[in-house]
């Protein structure tokens, strides 16, 4: 039986430049013990590499096949919606890889998508640029829609607040990949090729992890060294599979792996 874990980052394995205890620990078993995982993130700016990198400096090594991004599941999206397709993005690094690499061509105008990733570098000339092509005809695509932090010092408005602009401006909702939406839940998941009955999800947030995995009808933990706490629960409708106070809590095999009837 083959059993598997999709598993988020910030706030999982690292709370900004620093490792969360024990992870070192969990994914070194995880390797060690064959079990298929994948990083899972919203992030689209990184390219796999770039997180390999990451994680290499925080003591955690693990390649490029271990990351899948909302850059990737977007790239894949577009490619199956159109095989000649045309794109112009308001994004960075690996957005623009990952478009690339799928077969979209990256224009100036008449795209078929306007395209929106996490970025410091686009400007609000660009931004209206991108108003007229959708007013025009292209579809609306973004990558996630994860808010700002809404804490001084931030560096850009997040991309949250980026799609509302460009939504106001056009009338146009956009149509968002990224966790904790279907597109990307089900994409990561056929990535290290699991079927859904063995598909854990490891999360720190009930708004995107878990949200999203409940909704594909996977199992999910929430861990307590990110942003959701024990007591925000009673707010939502539906519950973690799990809660654990974090990764280096986790005991495997988990309970529902030893079930039989897995598909």
């Amino acid at each position: 039986m083959k059993n598997g874990l999709l598993i988020d980052m910030d706030g999982v394995i690292y709370g900004g430049d620093i490792m969360i205890p024990g992870a070192d620990t969990f994914i070194a078993k995880l390797i060690k013990e064959k079990i298929p995982f994948t990083f899972m993130t919203n992030n689209s700016q990184r390219t796999p590499l770039e997180t390999v990198r990451k994680l290499k400096k925080l003591g955690i090594t693990v390649t490029e096949e271990h990351v899948y991004t909302s850059a990737m599941a977007t790239a894949k999206f577009l490619a199956s919606q159109s095989t000649r397709g045309t794109a112009y993005v308001l994004g960075e690094g690996g957005l623009l890889s990952s478009l690339h690499d799928h077969g979209l061509a990256l224009v100036e105008t008449d795209p078929d998508f306007v395209v929106l990733g996490e970025g410091r570098n686009f400007t609000l000339e660009m931004v209206q640029r991108a108003v007229d092509m959708i007013l025009a005809g292209a579809k609306f695509i973004t990558t996630n829609r994860d808010p700002s932090p809404k804490r001084t010092g931030w560096n850009n408005l997040g991309i949250a607040a980026t799609t509302a602009m460009i939504e106001e401006a056009t009338g146009h909702k956009a149509f968002v990949v990224g966790k904790p939406g279907p597109v990307m839940m089900r994409s990561a998941r056929k990535f290290i090729g699991l079927e859904t009955a063995d598909t854990t999800v490891i999360g720190d947030t009930m708004d995107t992890d878990i949200q999203g995995g409940v909704q594909m009808g996977y199992k999910t933990i929430l861990v307590l060294s990110g942003v959701s706490r024990k007591e925000d629960l009673n707010h939502y409708a539906f519950r973690p599979d799990m809660i654990i106070p974090s990764v280096k809590d986790l005991e495997l095999p988990l309970p529902w792996w030893s079930e039989k009837g897995s598909k």
